[in-house]
Formats: structure tokens, sequence, C-alpha cells
């Protein structure tokens, strides 16, 4: 077995002689304790609760990040949801009828990421027996949300279709886990590819999180080099469409164009309030990482979010605008039993036969069968439960059904694919052993159901210095790219390029196999060409062969006779 990182208990709490001692030693003799089997594991009741805390803290800032960035996509709303329905009506200046839907759907999300984590790390903790907590996860979000549904619906599927195609993902990638599938499909897929693909990922979301609309508006629109340098306040921004002129002199959006709001800084580059406080919410995010301090994300997400509360303010997430004051309003209830009324049991099978569909499934199922399935091994690894000599990991088999069972739950909910999230190696950390660990995570998620106004009023420049800093983290897979093999370094390269450069991570993988394979078919027919040309000279000329080594194997032996002779 991999080594173990879990601290040693105390003497005196091993002994008993304390009260977390006395509580820890009676749990270890309960039910609960030979069920999580706490003495086999090495760890004590409370170090599971400790453990389960941290890695809560660590992941809870995916409950607004998760449904701001899948509300960007508009959800289940339409051009009916308009005051005034019209085909322009979603995008900016965007309706007062279709922004309140929104606005309700990222609280159907909220309470959908809380629920399916919840769902998922019970079934983890449970089944597997792991300290391994799951949510929908960061880079798969991104793609549902921008490339296949696109910027309030301006994308390939309609939301309800995308969700149709998670669900059919999820219940393909439970059967290849029952029947044990996962692990040899993730070696089929080229290493260099499978290497830099979370780095690509991670160049993504920082660079979503860099933008206004999602982030701290640091990156802006340029008509000339397509990016430049933002930060200007939201009253220095303006919106860019596509349009055609006619002969007549009359412009028009251009078919199947899209409105772009607030992404041009007209002046006042690198003054908006808001990116300035995001740039605090920053440096205490890194801070704290650098320190290794518990929760560092959720620190800095607290600190903006509450300086972007008071009205009135300059950095205020409550402006005076009816947006503003519904959204305050809201927000005023603190505690709230949220019912999910959009995105719950939303599918729509009817885009089955498109080809968009399939890709979007395609590239689900991939991702998910490399980040889940590479993150459980990194996670057991770390804890110290993976057989060196088998590369298995005891609870492997259900832990593989758990997360694949976790994306079917969430998809009839109404979020992206559930995967099983690195930050819980914050709670192994901390003496994480056991299921207890997922189980304490579930209970800090099915608390979060009851404050929905609260995690609804999070504001985008809070949310953005996260996903910057998860992309930082998500970076250090190229180190295990070998760069001075051009055969490795270009399709690595080429992967984790194109993801954030064509806003895609379905086409970034398209490209880094793609060059693989272009890169590597020479060599491949070479060695075909080979193979085949011995077999035909093997098969051509076996019975000349075989006579002509038939008649030096008679002169052999006559010649022996002669030399015994």
């Amino acid at each position: 077995m991999a080594g173990s990182i879990i601290p040693s208990t105390s003497s005196g709490e091993a002994a008993g002689t304390t009260k977390l001692g006395r509580l820890n030693a009676a749990v270890e003799r309960s039910w609960v304790g030979r069920r999580f089997r706490l003495a086999a594991r090495g760890t004590r009741f409370t170090t599971e609760l400790r453990a389960g805390t941290a890695t809560f803290l660590t992941m809870a800032y995916i409950l607004a990040v998760n449904a701001s960035i899948l509300s960007d996509s508009g959800a289940t709303c339409t051009v009916e949801d308009c005051d005034a329905p019209s085909p322009g009506c979603k995008f900016p200046p965007v309706d007062p009828g279709y922004a309140a839907c929104v606005a309700r759907a990222r609280r159907d999300l909220i309470v959908a990421t809380a629920a399916s984590s919840l769902i998922g790390s019970f079934i983890m903790g449970v089944l597997a027996n792991l300290p391994i907590a799951l949510a929908p996860g960061m880079g798969t979000n991104a793609y549902f949300a921008y490339t296949v549904v696109g910027f309030h619906g301006s994308g390939t599927l309609p939301y309800r279709t995308a969700l149709a195609a998670v669900f059919l993902e999820g219940l393909i990638f439970l059967f290849i886990s029952i029947v044990g599938l996962r692990s040899k499909l993730a070696q089929l897929i080229p290493k260099p590819v499978r290497i830099s693909s979370s780095a690509g990922i991670g160049l993504f979301l920082a660079f979503i999180g860099l933008q206004s609309n999602e982030g701290v508006g640091l990156v802006g629109f340029s008509s000339s080099t397509l990016v430049t340098l933002g930060a200007c306040p939201a009253s220095q921004r303006a919106s860019v469409a596509p349009v055609v002129t006619y002969p007549n002199g009359t412009v028009a959006l251009m078919p199947g164009g899209a409105v772009s709001g607030g992404i041009l800084c007209l002046s006042g580059r690198m003054t908006s309030p808001t990116f300035w406080l995001a740039a605090v919410g920053f440096l205490i995010i890194a801070f704290c990482l650098i320190k290794n301090v518990k929760g560092a994300m959720i620190y800095g997400i607290l600190f903006v979010t509450f300086v972007s509360w008071p009205r009135h303010t300059a950095v205020t997430a409550f402006p005076d605008t009816p947006a503003g004051d519904e959204s305050f309003n809201y927000f005023k209830k603190v505690f709230d039993a949220h019912r999910i009324r959009s995105t719950a049991g939303a599918l729509d099978f009817r885009g089955i036969g498109h080809g968009y569909f399939w890709e979007a499934l395609v590239t689900f199922l991939y991702v998910d069968i490399l980040d889940t399935t590479g993150g459980l091994y990194s996670m057991a690894r770390f804890a110290g439960f993976v057989d060196d000599a088998t590369g298995e990991f005891e609870g492997q088999y259900f832990a593989f059904m758990s997360d694949a069972t976790a994306i079917v739950f969430g998809s009839l909910l109404g979020t992206s694919p559930v995967t099983a999230f690195i930050e819980s190696s914050t709670g192994i950390r901390e003496g994480g052993r056991t299921g207890l660990t997922a189980l304490t995570a579930a209970a800090y998620f099915a608390a979060a159901l009851f404050v929905t106004p609260l995690l609804a009023s999070i504001p985008s420049w809070a949310v953005g210095p996260p996903l910057v800093l998860v992309g930082v983290m998500m970076m250090r897979a190229v180190a295990e790219v070998d760069w001075n093999d051009m055969r490795q370094a270009v399709p690595a390269f080429m992967t984790l390029a194109l993801m954030p450069l064509t806003y895609s991570i379905a086409y970034g993988l398209i490209g880094g196999i793609s060059t693989y394979m272009l890169l590597h078919s020479w060599d491949w027919a070479r060695d075909a060409a080979a193979r085949l040309g011995c077999r035909r000279k093997v098969g051509g000329g076996g019975g000349e062969g075989a006579r002509a080594e038939s008649s030096g194997g008679g002169e052999a032996e006559q010649g022996k006779e002669m030399e015994s002779a």
C-alpha cells in the first residue's frame, strides 16, 4: 500500500481520558465505527468531522460559481419569457422579463448544485466508504454553458436537450463503471492529450474568470486584437454585435449573430471599483493558499461578497434598478427553502438525432472518464489506499459507480455532470480516512439548501478570483509532459492552447488528438508495413524455406556422422 499521510492520534485521546477521547471510543465500538471501519483505518470520529468540514470549506465556492456559470446560458428561459418577445430580447440590452427568468433559474441552480452534491457525497460515503466529496465539476460546467448551450441560448443545443445529453452520458458512464471499462478507456487517450487536458481546462476557467460576464472584467474586447485590457466601470462599457448593412442603408443584426453585452471599454480602463475589490479577494485567496489555510476560496468569496452587499455604493451587488430591487428583496429573506421550479426534470430528447447532441455527449463522457477516474486515483493514492502491486484501491468499484450515479441524478435536477472534487484532498490532509468525511460534507450541503437567498446574492466579481486560482492549481499537470519530445509536446500544447482560444473544451481535445495522430501516422504506417512485409515473406517462401532447412538439416547430420567416424 502507498504511504499514509494521516496524522497520528494523540495519546490522551487514544486512551479515552478526555471527553473527545471517550466520544471517539464509544463511536468506534458502535455500529457506525464498525460499518465505516474507523479502527481498521486508524482514524477517529472527531477527525472525520474535522476533515469533512475542511473539505466543504474548500469546495463550497461551487454553490455560487456553478449556478452563475450555468445561468449564463439562460437555463430554461426562452424568448417567451420576455416582456416584449423578439429574437433579440435575450441579448443586451436584455429584456426585463428574460432577466427576471434568469435570476429565478439561478436560484434553482443553486439548489440543484447543493442537492446533487449532497446526493453524490452521500452515495460515495455510504457505498464506497471513501473520504471524497462530489459536486458539479469545474470545466464541464463551462463547456455545458458556454459551448453547448451558449450565452443565453446562442449555442448548438437548447438547455433542456443538453441536460438529456448529460443524462444519457451518465447512464453510459454508469454502465462502463459496472462492467469495469473505465480505467481501460482512459488509457486509450494519447498520454500528452490526457495530461494537458486538465491544464487546458484550467486556462479556460481562468479566461472566463478574467472576463466581465462571469469574472473580474480585466479582459475586454478589441476590434483589432480580439482581446485587450479592460476593467472599466460598467457605465463605460458598450455592447458589441455583428451587423450587416443592406444596399438601402439599413443596418440589422447578422442572422445567427448575438449581442455581447458590456465587453467593449470606451474609456476608463483599470478604474472599475469592482475590479479592484476582486483583486483584493484574489490576494486574500492566494495568500491563504500559500499558507495552506483551509477554506481559502470561501474566505476570498465571503470578503468580496460582504463588501458588495450594502446598497448605494460603487461596488454594490444591488444597483438601483428594477432587477436590483428584486434581487435585494429576495436577499432580505436570508432563509428560504427554495423549490426547484424550472430545471428539475427539464430533459428534452427531441434533439437526439443531431450531430451536436452526440458531440456534446462524447465530450462529457471523455472528460468524466479522464477527470473523475484520474481524480479518484490521485486522492486514493494521496490517502495511502492504492495497492502498488495491483494499482487498485479499496472501495474502487463502488466509488466508480457512485460518481456515475450522481451524474444521472444531477441531470434530473438540472445541473452539469457531477464529479469527484480534487479539493477532497484537503480533508484527507486533515486526517479523513472513511466515508464519514464525505457524509459530513453532505450534511453541510444539506444545510446550504436553506440559505439560497444569501448564495444567490454573490456577485460575479466575487466568483472570478476563485476561477482564476482554480486554473492556477490545474496547471500543475503540464510538468508531466515530456517537452523535449516534440511528438508529445506539440499535441499537448495544441490541446491546452485551443481550449481557451476557441472557448471550447471539445475543440481542444479534437485538436490535440488529431495532431497526435498526424505526427505519429508515419511511424504507425512504417510499423504496419514492416509487420505486413514480414508475414508475406514468411508465408510466400514457406515451402522453399522449409525444404532448404530440411536439406541443411540433413547435411548437418551427415557432417556429424563423418566427424564421428
